[in-house]
């Protein structure tokens, strides 16, 4: 639209007067600004306004006053003047012929016979006239604009009119264009007038003119414009039009300019008329040192978060580039060219003597070489290298000539020793790596060389005076690593986090670079010599961003650099672990992982020697000092728990890992030294993984790598007891007994409590009072105590001592199991040894009790009795199984090698020395297991003494599912059993019965071999029936009795038919009905086979099992009755020969089975006495004959009372 360019425009100062109706300053306006402006200040003069205020009166007479000099009024006037009722009328006859004509231009109903030409017709007219000539006209180009036709495909058209074009009648036709519109909105929608105007030539002068007459609609006007527009303006004319005429409106209101351009981007219409608006805005503005409103914009379309807004930006940019046609005068152009000039003004174009010393002679001298970049300028350089980072990665732009040697020269310059100076250095090495393509020529190759070169020196420099961590030294480093990995992927994706976009490199474009960096700045020996030299990051965390020296460390050792050239990092390492805090940063844990591979396995086959060494144990110990003394000793501890943790994290991971690299290590015949048990048994493992639960956070998954190497090499600190005891001394209760917590709890040493112990059992009353106290201290806290309270656990036996201070010792101790527990269970083993070993002198330490865990039931008889102590024996007891699992696995891997050495002259094959071996440790685990068992099982059989103490004690183990008595008992009888169950009840032995069966069920759930195992091995049948009833895991068993009953011994099958017994009663499942009934099936086919003797070993035991089957399962009365009469008539037949008679006996049997309800009320005592009066009662086949009548009996009288 350069046709304006002779025209004048509304300036902005009178487009602010009419938005504010400032008659002063439209006062001040001169004659021609106040011309174009007069159609709406005649309206505003004549029109009844709805502000009846004094003030606007006032304002009013001034624009009368105004107005009265000017000779145009007089004819906006006259156009005032018309009847635009009629108007309307005609004008929507017209729109709806031309609707019918398909938009055509015939016959015309506002305008017929014209005479002339539309200049002179509207010369010559009135304005009634007047005003239908130009409504005719709009109405023409609204309605092709709304309707095109067909032929024209949507192309934009330009309009010839001699009513718009005319220089002569411009201002008038703009006066009737304008009350047009005043005054037929409806027919005239303003955003559809400035559409046409679009189409028509001065057209952007007559649409700023109707909107300085309207300045309400502004908004609306540029809204609808942006929507309606294309999106590439650049590519068409209407389009260039359009972008014209928008700017043309922003001149004339620049406040709404930015508004404006935030339209463009929301509708992604019109790139163009958005960077011309910053274009203009970018001159206006101040010329500061900051970033330019240019910069900002186009960096923000395309690095913003808006996909759709980058990919419309980046084809504007694309197209204007392929877009030869005027190239000067084309936005993109001018865009380019703003953003070079603001970009040389930042070069300083001082020569640098420093560089030409260090520039070899060849350089030419008209090679200017930029240095000493201005603090001021550091920042907006930068968003200068990122945006054009952006133009060519993500819109495509090509740099030219020019541009490129100036991008050079500011990448190249030396900023001061700033943050934001760090922040360019980065930024420009990762543009180098991006776009090598800007280094063409040898002498831009060379000024790169040196610039890198002053970056290496420099390094320590900045680092020092910016106080920045993360420096550019460290990324120098990484990539020089990642080149000779040849990892140029890693480098990308650097270079990509670097500058904070996603852009394509091309691999192949870094090759030139490739070899610079490792054949003439970095070969591999600099590298890992200068990686040594770097200084730790000092307090260490992930608050830390950016690439630091471990990120190169890390790299340096997974490529095995540091084994290569026999460069030492340990020492690097141990610091750098000892300079960390929370939050844990993510590549500590990587970092240690891939120290501890390049320790255990060679860099390479032909050089076994070429590891890396392991952390002393002196060093580890530092690490930890001061941790055993408690949390009052924190104070003397100078590594922080994130250092304790990442060391305990190395001890344990480099031990397992030493562990699986086992039979690799010993096929090269290479053995890491290991670290040893004295070492591992002063690190408070379970104290450190406690403190790392509460920083679960800020350890990210620190925690859970600890949690998985305990469990799997230290499974007795993994307890779920233990678990489970935790949540409890850290809950609620913890803090409210905290609350309670006295100045007084705090005052009690381990010396006044040594004292209280040496009292007893004379007086109890101070050791109760200070050990109440110690139960609200924190674990940590009771620490110091340990000591004490263990060693003087065996005074505690002594008769006459308060169960409370059993109990409270038992829960001090478990506390402290949450802190300290080896080291507490190595005390308390010691302290309960019996007297004797004592006075010896015998001390087992911490390996003595991993490879014979039954130490620790080696302990004083009288702790068996001693529910609160034997539960803490249990406790170590199942601590100690679990720990001698892992110690044979462990063991078992350790000497792997010996399986390696037999193979070579084996002819079985390597496999068959570790099968053996295996099968070694898994028998030597189930006999150390079922040791314990029995061993346990003995203890819960009451002594001889607590027999002669009570007649109930045989209660403790007596059948809970007994049948019940005959009817005929006596009820005080009934009431004198009920009270010694009571007694039974309330006394130690059925205490430590009850905890011994839970160690038991969690045992047998743990690994169901054992059941089997002990109950094959057999143990004492008065124990059957606490067993069953009290480990609910016994069912268990229903599984293997029909093999067990299958043994030949004829004690197993014994055993077995009495258990099966029991687990009827327990358990009364289809299952047991079925073994059941094969038991009796075997008693019936044993007794067939057995002799005399073995017949009444077998069946004295086993008859009164088959009142318990015949009590679980009714339905298996008939075959147990036919098996009992048939049992007496087999005795019967044996003593057939002798002078008794028998027939009494059998005949008496046969009764009972056919008519049972005549003998429902005998009793079997009675029975049994009287026949054993009978001399020939010592007979065993008398005797099992009693026996069988004694059970049918049972049998009945239970059948009977069940009824």
């Amino acid at each position: 639209m350069s046709e304006c360019s002779a025209l004048q425009f509304v300036s902005p100062y009178a487009f602010e007067a009419m938005q504010k109706v400032d008659v002063v300053r439209l006062a001040a306006l001169s004659d021609p600004e106040l011309r174009l402006l007069l159609p709406c200040l005649v309206r505003m003069a004549l029109c009844a306004p709805a502000d009846q205020s004094q003030s606007w009166a006032q304002d009013k007479k001034l624009i009368l006053r105004l107005l009265s000099g000017v000779e145009a009024v007089n004819s906006i006037v006259a156009l005032l003047s018309v009847d635009f009722h009629a108007l309307e009328q005609d004008a929507s006859k017209e729109q709806q012929l031309r609707h019918k004509l398909g938009g055509g231009s015939g016959e015309s109903i506002l305008v017929s016979q014209l005479q002339h030409g539309l200049t002179l017709e509207f010369e010559h007219s009135d304005s009634p006239r007047r005003l239908r000539l130009v409504l005719s006209e709009l109405l023409a180009i609204m309605n092709k604009v709304n309707f095109p036709v067909s032929e024209s495909n949507g192309e934009f058209f330009l309009k010839s009119s001699e009513l718009f074009e005319s220089p002569v009648y411009l201002e008038e036709a703009a006066d009737v264009l304008c009350i047009l519109q005043a005054e037929l909105p409806s027919l005239l929608p303003i955003v559809d007038v400035a559409e046409a105007l679009l189409h028509v030539k001065n057209g952007a002068w007559f649409l700023c003119l109707l909107v300085a007459n309207v300045p309400d609609s502004f908004n609306e006007v540029c809204r609808g414009l942006i929507k309606n527009g294309e999106r590439q303006d650049e590519e068409s004319v209407g389009g260039r039009r359009r972008t014209e005429a928008l700017r043309h409106l922003c001149k004339m209101n620049p406040s709404q300019a930015l508004r404006v351009r935030g339209m463009v981007v929301e509708e992604c219409h019109l790139p163009g008329l958005g960077v011309a608006l910053t274009l203009d805005h970018t001159k206006n503005e101040s010329s500061d040192d900051g970033v330019s409103d240019l910069v900002c914009f186009v960096s923000g379309l395309l690095l913003g978060t808006n996909a759709k807004v980058r990919t419309w930006f980046g084809t504007f940019i694309r197209n204007g580039q392929q877009r030869k046609r005027d190239n000067i005068s084309s936005v993109l152009w001018q865009m380019r060219r703003q953003l070079l000039l603001e970009l040389m003004g930042i070069l300083p174009t001082v020569r640098s003597t420093h560089i030409v010393e260090e520039a070899d002679a060849d350089t030419e001298p008209n090679v200017s070489v930029y240095s000493g970049l201005k603090e001021e300028h550091v920042v907006k350089a930068s968003a200068l290298l990122r945006l054009y980072c952006a133009l060519m990665g993500i819109a495509g732009l090509k740099p030219t000539d020019e541009e490129a040697e100036q991008l050079l020269q500011l990448m190249t310059s030396r900023p001061p020793a700033t943050p934001a100076g760090v922040r360019f250095v980065s930024l420009s090495f990762c543009m180098l790596l991006a776009f090598s393509t800007l280094v063409s020529t040898p002498e831009q190759e060379q000024l790169m060389v040196m610039w890198l070169s002053w970056m290496i020196k420099e390094e320590a420099y900045f680092e020092s005076i910016s106080g920045v961590s993360a420096s550019f030294g460290e990324m120098l480093l990484l990539v020089a690593m990642y080149f000779h990995s040849n990892q140029l992927s890693a480098i990308i994706d650097l270079v990509c986090s670097t500058l904070g976009m996603k852009i394509v490199i091309k691999p192949s474009s870094l090759s030139r670079m490739k070899t610079i960096f490792t054949q003439e700045i970095f070969t591999e020996q600099v590298v890992t010599a200068h990686a040594v030299r770097v200084p730790v990051t000092g307090s260490l965390s992930a608050n830390i961003t950016g690439f630091l020296p471990i990120h190169c460390i890390y790299q340096l050792l997974k490529s095995r650099s540091f084994t290569k050239h026999k460069v030492s990092i340990k020492d690097w390492i141990y610091r750098q672990l000892c300079e960390t805090t929370t939050p844990l940063h993510p590549q500590l844990l990587p970092l240690i992982d891939v120290y501890i591979n390049s320790i255990l396995t060679p860099a390479s086959k032909s050089n076994p020697e070429a590891t890396n060494q392991p952390v002393t144990e002196q060093e580890i110990l530092n690490v930890f000092q001061g941790l055993s003394g408690g949390e009052n000793s924190r104070s003397t501890q100078r590594f922080s728990i994130t250092t304790q943790l990442l060391v305990l994290y190395y001890v344990l991971s480099y031990e397992e890992a030493l562990l699986a690299s086992t039979k690799i290590l010993a096929a090269m015949q290479r053995k890491p030294k290991s670290y040893s048990s004295a070492l591992m048994d002063q690190i408070p493992i379970k104290y450190l993984i406690r403190q790392a639960q509460g920083l679960q956070q800020e350890l990210g998954g620190l925690h859970s790598a600890l949690l998985r190497l305990l469990a799997t090499n230290y499974p007795h600190l993994c307890i779920v007891d233990d678990w489970i005891c935790e949540e409890q001394i850290t809950g609620t209760d913890a803090l409210l007994r905290r609350m309670l917590l006295t100045n007084m709890a705090k005052n009690h040493s381990p010396k006044q409590l040594q004292e209280a112990f040496s009292m007893l059992p004379g007086n109890h009353t101070q050791l109760m009072q200070i050990l109440e106290h110690l139960t609200l201290l924190s674990a940590g806290e009771l620490i110091p105590y340990a000591e004490v309270l263990t060693s003087n656990m065996n005074l505690l036996l002594e008769a006459g001592v308060p169960r409370g201070i059993l109990q409270a010792v038992n829960k001090l101790w478990m506390v402290l199991n949450t802190v300290m527990p080896r080291r507490l269970w190595v005390m308390t083993v010691n302290a309960l040894q019996p007297s004797a070993k004592i006075v010896r002198q015998q001390k087992y330490t911490q390996n003595d009790l991993m490879i014979d865990p039954l130490i620790v039931l080696r302990c004083d008889q009288r702790v068996h009795r001693s529910p609160p102590l034997m539960d803490i024996i249990l406790h170590m007891l199942n601590g100690y199984l679990l720990a001698s699992k892992a110690y044979l696995n462990a063991h078992l891997k350790e000497t792997a090698e010996q399986d390696i050495r037999p193979s070579q002259n084996n002819a079985m094959g390597p496999e068959a020395p570790e099968v053996t071996r295996e099968e070694l440790k898994n028998a030597l685990l189930a006999a150390q297991d079922s040791a314990a068992v029995q061993i346990l099982l003995e203890i819960c059989l009451p002594t001889e003494e607590e027999k002669g103490q009570s007649s109930s004690a045989q209660g403790l183990l007596r059948d809970v599912q007994s049948p019940p008595s005959p009817q005929g008992t006596e009820a005080e009888e009934e009431e004198q059993e009920e009270e010694e169950g009571e007694q039974s009840l309330l006394c130690n032995l059925r205490e430590v019965q009850c905890l011994i069966c839970c160690l038991l069920h969690q045992m047998y759930i743990a690994d169901p071999n054992i059941v089997k195992l002990v109950h094959f091995q057999g143990y004492p049948c008065e124990l059957l029936a606490l067993t069953v009833a009290g480990i609910p895991s016994m069912h268990i068993c229903l599984d293997f009795i029909p093999e067990l009953i299958a043994q030949p011994e004829l004690e197993k099958q014994i055993f077995a038919i009495q258990l099966l017994s029991y687990l009827c009663i327990q358990y009364a499942l289809p299952k047991s009905l079925s073994v059941a009934r094969l038991a009796i099936n075997v008693m019936g086919t044993l007794l067939t086979v057995l002799t005399q003797s073995k017949r009444y070993t077998f069946f004295m035991p086993t008859l009164p099992c088959l009142v318990s089957f015949c009590q679980a399962f009714p339905p298996l009365y008939e075959d147990i009755m036919s098996l009992l009469i048939q049992i007496g008539q087999v005795c019967a037949s044996d003593v057939a020969t002798q002078t008794r008679d028998f027939d009494p006996i059998i005949t008496r049997l046969q009764q009972l089975k056919e008519k049972p309800h005549d003998f429902s009320g005998l009793c079997k005592d009675s029975s049994s006495k009287s026949c054993s009066r009978d001399p020939a009662s010592l007979d065993p086949d008398v005797q099992l004959c009693q026996c069988v009548e004694n059970t049918i009996i049972e049998i009945i009288n239970m059948s009977v009372s069940g009824i």
